[in-house]
């Protein structure tokens, strides 16, 4: 049976996920920050390990993730400028977010698979 909350814990949990989709949302930044998990990468190294995503897109998200705290941009000012992007300790806050979503995923996939395949057999 589920718990009914009171109207200020729903408003509560709802401003949380809000903010939550606010800074991680989206198609890209999971993937940028799952794509640094490996170690420090330059901005080529990113765009080529994450599949689809677009320079002008990366740029963005990178400058997101940056401003949030979760990844940290060094600037190396030799001929020619080396820029890399690694991940923060505060990114290490998302683990149990990103095992939970991981797991929930994989989860979700093989419900749907076996739908699908009682539907085909039905």
């Amino acid at each position: 049976m589920r718990k009914i909350h009171s109207k200020e814990e729903c408003t509560r949990a709802l401003t949380g996920i809000g903010d939550a989709f606010y800074v991680v949302g989206g198609k890209w930044k999971l993937r940028v920050i799952i794509a640094l998990k490996g170690g420090t990468k330059r901005f080529n190294e990113l765009q080529r390990t994450i599949t689809g995503i677009s320079a002008r897109v990366l740029s963005h998200e990178l400058r997101e993730l940056e401003m949030n705290g979760f990844i940290k941009r060094t600037v190396f000012t030799q001929t020619p400028v080396i820029v890399e992007y690694e991940l923060t300790e505060y990114s290490d806050t998302l683990g149990p977010v990103l095992s939970a979503l991981s797991e929930w995923g994989i989860m979700h996939r093989e419900k749907i698979k076996k739908e699908r395949l009682v539907a085909e057999v039905v």
